[in-house]
């Protein structure tokens, strides 16, 4: 079978900060585009889940359940960093969970929830975890030519969650996409990391 592209990070309307996508005409545009499956990754819920579950069922896709989070950033805790998160099994799905709920109750920073990276580290089974690409902390130390510490950082992620860590890659002219883009393939080449290629719609 040809490789087929398939949507891995998705706002849908769930997504109350930046989600304009309705979940029917979604699933209708990607069994549409031939795509076997789609992950809605909505901003610290899931929210959209039993719908979506439903709806993709009904349009012959395989739902994939996950969500963005909001990760602390010790040096300057207003600016966290991203990770979305995909759930494998059973195990995955309620570590991602217990994650959302714990970032509602314990981890609220100006209105917005924040998990710590030791809670995921702690939370990884079951898990697929994609870097967060432009936002996520390894990016933003690539960003900042400080390609040791993006080193560190990914090293870390892969000694939570093994080879399900995954730098994440776009193309969707947004600022600064060009110059991760590039080091960040530098990056998976001298780290032996694998990556994954996403429209963050």
């Amino acid at each position: 079978m040809d490789p087929r592209f398939v949507h891995l990070h998705v706002h849908t309307e769930y997504s109350l900060v930046d989600g304009l996508l309705r979940i029917r005409p979604m699933v209708e545009a990607a069994a549409a585009a031939g795509m076997p499956a789609i992950a809605v990754t909505d901003q610290v819920n899931l929210f959209a889940l039993v719908r979506f579950y439903k709806a993709a069922q009904a349009a012959g896709l395989k739902p994939l359940a996950g969500a963005d989070l909001w990760v602390r950033n010790p040096a300057e805790v207003p600016r966290p960093f991203r990770l979305t998160l995909l759930v494998q099994n059973q195990t995955g799905y309620r570590h991602l969970t217990r994650l959302l709920s714990r970032a509602y109750l314990e981890g609220q920073h100006l209105g917005r929830p924040q998990v710590e990276s030791a809670w995921i580290a702690q939370a990884a089974d079951g898990l697929i975890a994609l870097s967060g690409g432009v936002a996520g902390d390894v990016g933003q130390a690539l960003l900042a030519g400080d390609t040791r510490s993006a080193r560190q950082r990914a090293d870390a992620w892969r000694a939570a969650f093994g080879d399900r860590y995954y730098l994440e890659v776009t193309r969707t002219g947004r600022p600064q996409e060009g110059e991760y883009l590039a080091a960040a393939v530098d990056l998976a080449g001298t780290a032996n990391l694998p990556v994954v290629a996403t429209n963050d719609v």
